[in-house]
């Protein structure tokens, strides 16, 4: 099993490639939390996350042979980066395969480290099936994302970091995928001081490894569905299950709505950007996910920033919803003039914004005379929009929130 010498060793090799990420005690979490919260700002890494650690620390125990046939591996994103980085700094030639629907951002990252792209399938299972035929025919060594202990020993270094920034911290949270991240952090914190909890943290619709722990042995998952799509693992390593076992606390969850709130008051309040894998540890923090004193040191681990700009588009939509600031609502008018104005004379009463107003006239499920009406709308909370739709309601109006 990993043990701390390994992660020690690494030391060394990673920090010649990667960073020495900040701890940031965040007044707004501490404030909003109760708890005394420092972020390890790991989005801050090269790459965008601590993947760069584990395969710089891989590649650095390849033999001459193995170096000269090239390392390949399968990824859509945090992974392929990190290992497309550190086969360059290493000279090592790097082959990786990534979705055909991999965001291009993404793949245009990957090739610009260095590596070689081969675009293949429709998700990772099939770009990881192309991967192992790539390692076979051309002899390359598969740089495993997680179950691997060259690279648990390498993500560790992120453990040391963060005890030696913070010797007073009580409980480590880590978002946990394959485990590999949490693997390292739990055997660094731990060897440092065996009473230091360590929380992972997995989104409820990728929640493999909280379901083996519950069964005693890796178990997988049929399919997964989650906004954190960087720990959206279907199956957690065998070689990582054995440590988390032994090693860390507790496991718990948190669902999409926490995860994008979290996300999304992170940008506003922190001015720091994150994934939603990055954000999913202060999000188990911020929702009481697990118990803890008033006071108490904690440090979550923000262990990505690489967002599609898309998908943060959706998530930030999503957290507004959350926070009741955004509503989408539809109602009918009837089609004479006067009737919108009568409708907007309401809402700006109330005091809320108006993004945007559709009209549909033609929908089969409008009545002759009738107009669909379909608001955007800025507001200023759950009771603002209870407010608001109770305003309505009074009007005579029938509303359906769509968002």
């Amino acid at each position: 099993m990993l043990d701390v010498a390994a992660v020690l060793e690494a030391r060394q090799r990673v920090m010649e490639v990667a960073r020495h990420t900040p701890l940031d005690y965040s007044h707004t979490f501490s404030d909003l939390t109760g708890a005394e919260v420092h972020l390890k700002m790991e989005n801050l890494q090269r790459t965008g996350s601590f993947k760069i650690r584990g395969a710089t620390n891989k590649l650095a125990h390849l033999d001459d042979a193995e170096r000269a046939a090239g390392v390949v591996t399968a990824s859509a994103g945090n992974h392929a980066q990190g290992v497309a980085l550190a086969a360059d700094r290493a000279g090592v030639d790097a082959k990786i395969v990534m979705p055909e629907y991999a965001p291009v951002s993404k793949v245009e990252a990957t090739r610009a480290y260095g590596a070689e792209v081969v675009l293949h399938g429709v998700d990772y299972d099939t770009a990881q099936e192309k991967a192992h035929e790539i390692e076979t025919e051309e002899g390359r060594t598969y740089v495993h994302a997680f179950d691997d202990e060259h690279v648990m020993a390498g993500q560790g270094t992120l453990g040391l970091e963060l005890v030696e920034d913070q010797p007073a911290v009580e409980t480590v949270v880590v978002p946990v995928g394959g485990g590999g991240l949490i693997s390292g952090i739990a055997t660094a914190v731990k060897a440092n001081d065996p009473d230091t909890r360590v929380v992972g943290v997995q989104a409820e619709g990728a929640s493999a490894m909280a379901e083996s722990l519950q069964k005693g042995e890796p178990v997988e998952r049929d399919a997964t569905d989650t906004i954190a799509d960087g720990i959206a693992v279907g199956k957690p390593g065998t070689q990582t299950f054995d440590v988390i076992e032994e090693r860390v606390d507790r496991v718990v969850t948190v669902d999409d709505a926490a995860i994008a709130r979290t996300l999304v008051d992170l940008l506003e309040r922190s001015k720091t950007l994150v994934e939603g894998a990055g954000a999913i540890a202060l999000a188990a923090v911020v929702e009481e996910a697990f118990d803890y004193e008033e006071r108490e040191v904690i440090v979550p681990a923000l262990c990505g920033g690489n967002i599609d700009l898309n998908v943060l588009r959706n998530v930030i939509t999503r957290g507004l919803v959350e926070d009741g600031r955004y509503l989408k609502i539809r109602t009918t008018l009837k089609d004479r003039p006067g009737a919108l104005e009568g409708l907007i004379e309401i809402i700006a009463g109330a005091r809320a914004n108006i993004y945007g107003i559709k009209h549909e006239r033609t929908s089969l499920d409008t009545s002759v005379g009738a107009t669909d009406v379909e608001i955007d709308l800025e507001t200023r909370g759950h009771e603002h929009v209870a407010q608001l739709i109770a305003e309505l309601e009074a009007e005579g109006y029938e509303v359906d929130v769509l968002v």
